[in-house]
């Protein structure tokens, strides 16, 4: 269980510091990106692992990466720009 939690903590690290470096203009401050990516890779590694057991560590990982993938996107800001809206009488 300490070495899920260790590999879920560096997965979110990881999956933070990549989103940060790839998508900097759409993401906020690194001093939020970050602990974001920590804290839901480990909540991740925890629901997995409360719901399948002990043994499968390679599916609390997985549930790591789902979850802090989920909780980093929804930090995302929109693009400049904005969207365009399609209106039904549009030529």
């Amino acid at each position: 269980m300490l070495l899920e939690a260790l590999g879920s903590a560096l997965l979110g690290l990881a999956l933070a510091l990549a989103a940060g470096r790839r998508l900097p203009r759409r993401l906020p401050t690194p001093r939020l990106v970050v602990p974001t990516g920590v804290a839901g890779a480990l909540f991740g590694a925890f629901v997995t692992h409360s719901a399948l057991g002990p043994g499968h560590a390679l599916a609390t990982l997985g549930g790591a990466l789902v979850l802090a993938v989920a909780l980093l996107s929804l930090l995302l800001r929109p693009t400049r720009g904005g969207a365009r809206r399609l209106s039904p009488n549009a030529q």
